[in-house]
């Protein structure tokens, strides 16, 4: 409870300063849509082009697209500023960190608020909810507590391999393009059925980098598709538990190599 009052007092205080620019805030919301956006328009292409993807119809498509997007607004509304971890470091701030009385980890993430990461939550949760029909989704109350789950999950695993990349610049003290990759890889493989890549990458993306939790697995519960998924049907209906247990893994990491930080010398 303390470290959540905590965050919400600095978060708070945050948001409070960037809506001093209105004009502003409605610009990067717009971007936010739009960046997004443009991925979902892209799909419709192919699929428009090629017909079904992996043998998923636009609407189940544009319904898992719409699930990792809300798990990826879910997450970096409140944890952007962890990609500048590195700048903190190098510039000293990060000292000013350890002997305030509030968490380290806590201070980082309410440095300042990326007011469009609330677009790319606004477009996410509009695309889902307008696919969920045409997908043929069910929202039962079980499918519903399943579908809430699995999106805190999908956004826990995203933010475990950031906070786990992230830890290692109290070593190297710049990584920013390790945390780069692990964008690149979500965006540009956890919008698509994995069904329409190879073997190898479907384990790749699986196994080692996780995106197929994020929402391809939980996706394929939700539209009755667990069958048909290249894991096992215990494994697809348990991919909102991957998340909390991968982020457990990443903040034990986080705290092991903040013990390593040494500072910058400036």
């Amino acid at each position: 409870m303390t470290f959540v009052r905590t965050y919400l007092l600095l978060a708070g205080a945050a948001y409070r300063a960037q809506l001093q620019y209105r004009s502003n805030l409605l610009l990067t919301l717009a971007g936010g849509v739009a960046y997004q956006g443009t991925g979902l328009l892209f799909l419709w292409v192919i699929t428009s082009r090629f017909g079904d993807l992996g043998g998923w119809s636009m609407a189940e498509i544009a319904f898992l697209y719409g699930m990792r997007v809300t798990s990826h607004g879910l997450l970096v509304v409140p944890t952007s500023q962890l990609h500048h971890l590195d700048v903190a470091i190098r510039t000293g701030e990060f000292d000013r960190y350890l002997v305030r009385p509030a968490g380290v980890l806590t201070q980082l993430l309410c440095r300042q608020v990326h007011l469009p990461t609330l677009g790319d939550l606004a477009t996410g949760i509009t695309v889902l909810v307008l696919a969920a029909g045409p997908a043929g989704f069910s929202p039962t109350p079980s499918a519903l507590l399943y579908l809430v789950l699995a999106l805190v999950g999908g956004a826990m695993v995203e933010g475990a391999l950031q906070l786990a990349c992230a830890s290692f610049s109290f070593r190297m003290l710049s990584n920013l393009a390790l945390r780069g990759l692990i964008d690149d890889l979500m965006n540009t493989f956890g919008g698509y059925p994995l069904k329409a890549f190879p073997d190898a990458a479907r384990l790749a993306l699986t196994y080692l980098v996780p995106v197929a939790f994020v929402a391809y697995l939980p996706a394929g519960v939700l539209l009755d598709r667990a069958d048909g998924l290249h894991v096992t049907a215990w494994l697809a209906y348990g991919a909102p538990l991957a998340g909390p247990l991968l982020y457990a893994a990443a903040y034990a990491l986080w705290r092991a190599q903040l013990r390593h930080y040494s500072g910058s010398g400036t």
